[in-house]
C-alpha cells in the first residue's frame, strides 16, 4: 500500500510503500493526532519514518498501483 504524507513548509511529500493495511495506517495517524506526538510508520523494508504531527499537512492512503514496466501493449 502506498502512503503519501504532506509536510508543512516542504515542497515535496514523503512517499512510502507499507505492508500495513489502510485501517492500520489510518489508526496510527488518528492516534498520533490525538496525542499530538509523532507519527511513526514502517515501510516494506522495515525502515521507520517518524514525523512530528505538528508538521503533517495531509496523509493520503492508497492501494499500491502495479504499473506495467518494459514494453507492453494495451
Amino acid at each position: 500500500m502506498e502512503v503519501k504524507i504532506g509536510v508543512q513548509q516542504s515542497p515535496r511529500e514523503l512517499v512510502l510503500e507499507s505492508a500495513q493495511t489502510p485501517a492500520e495506517v489510518e489508526q496510527a495517524v488518528t492516534d498520533a493526532l490525538a496525542k499530538d506526538g509523532v507519527l511513526t510508520l514502517t515501510d516494506e523494508k522495515g525502515r521507520k519514518v517518524i514525523i512530528p504531527v505538528a508538521k503533517v499537512a495531509y496523509v493520503e492512503i492508497a492501494e499500491a498501483s502495479h504499473r506495467p514496466f518494459g514494453f507492453t501493449t494495451r
